[in-house]
């Protein structure tokens, strides 16, 4: 008998069916078992997850950082003062219609709820438009 006469002993099997994709065996390069050798599995950083539980502020809002005037409507000026006094943001304080606004006497703007049947004078105080026709 020679060499080439040989012939192998053992049947040939068919090749061990492995994991698809990649190129490196069964777990194709994902170890074994396990969360993050399952596919599409990823595992998000705690930080994001805080991140996301926080509710959306949605749209554009601006705070406007300048001080408003403290409003005081006609009718409350009509019940707390007599014919020929002064309105001023400083009467008004003493009467109790406006507060100080950190410690300071607030600019002041009256509004035109309701009617003034006395004379009146007002001294460094803004008006609205709809009061103007009802003080003349």
């Amino acid at each position: 008998m020679q060499f080439h006469q040989l012939k192998s002993f053992h049947r040939l099997r068919k090749g061990k069916r492995v994991g698809r994709g990649g190129k490196r065996g069964t777990t194709s390069g994902r170890g074994t078992k396990g969360q993050k050798a399952r596919a599409g599995a990823k595992i998000r950083p705690a930080e994001r997850d805080i991140l996301k539980r926080i509710p959306k502020l949605r749209g554009y809002k601006f705070k406007s950082f300048r001080a408003r005037p403290s409003i005081v409507n006609l009718k409350d000026i009509q019940n707390k003062f007599k014919a020929g006094d002064e309105v001023s943001p400083k009467t008004l304080l003493e009467a109790g219609l406006v507060h100080t606004i950190k410690g300071r006497t607030p600019r002041v703007k009256i509004l035109g709820a309701g009617e003034v049947k006395k004379k009146l004078i007002f001294k460094d105080v803004s008006f609205s438009r709809a009061t103007l026709p009802k003080l003349k």
